[in-house]
């Protein structure tokens, strides 16, 4: 299962790099703005910034709604580095903008995937990534676990290309959970990553090692 880092922040991106397992990078709207990040030429610095630390692929998302408009953004935006996959929203033009990206070699990753039905059409138009948001499916007392499991069953039984990239991560067990129904990608807060290291039993493990090994002196 591949770790995708969900920010926009240059110093956590380097921080997931240095650990020596990070395999990508998403970033939205909100996360830019979260930066400070104004002005289109700034913003397209910033993307060309992110990959140059980052070894695989960088998901950059299209402002407009409408099909002419994500076409437009994600052209530029494919321009600025071949590990750019263009991000586009889960709505009726977004469908006919990843058919128009599949066509032309540009990947794209279908966002605001909240159902099934919704991954399939993405999958058939040849979205590259399809991102079920996990953590706001919880958040409506639905199950979000249930969906990814759905998404890869149905993945595999028709042999879709596309690859399941949970989104909306919250906490390590999202994780864990991910990699059990089978998931291709994590994007979660590098939090989340680190929080993977903790356990109580490690913590009181390398304080006994540790005061044996004073001992030694």
């Amino acid at each position: 299962m591949k770790f995708f880092i969900d920010t926009a922040n240059l110093a956590e991106i380097r921080e997931a790099e240095a650990l020596g397992i990070l395999d990508g990078v998403t970033t939205n709207p909100s996360l830019i703005a979260k930066e400070g990040i104004k002005g289109l030429n700034n913003i397209f610095q910033h993307y060309v910034d992110i990959c140059s630390i980052v070894e695989g692929d960088v998901s950059a998302e299209v402002v407009a709604t409408d099909f002419d408009g994500m076409v437009r953004e994600g052209e530029q935006l494919a321009e600025l580095s071949e590990k750019i996959v263009v991000k586009v929203p889960m709505i009726k033009d977004g469908v006919k903008a990843i058919s128009y990206f599949t066509k032309h070699n540009i990947r794209t990753n279908c966002t605001l995937v909240f159902s099934a039905g919704q991954a399939i059409l993405a999958a058939k138009a040849g979205a590259t990534y399809v991102s079920p948001f996990i953590g706001r499916i919880d958040d409506i007392s639905w199950d979000g676990m249930e969906l990814i499991s759905q998404l890869v069953e149905i993945y595999t039984n028709y042999d879709f290309e596309t690859q399941v990239l949970a989104a909306s991560i919250r906490n390590p067990l999202h994780i864990v959970k991910c990699a059990e129904a089978g998931a291709d990608v994590v994007t979660c807060p590098l939090s989340s990553i680190m929080g993977l290291l903790n356990h109580p039993l490690t913590d009181v493990g390398l304080a006994k090692f540790l005061a044996d090994a004073k001992k030694w002196l």
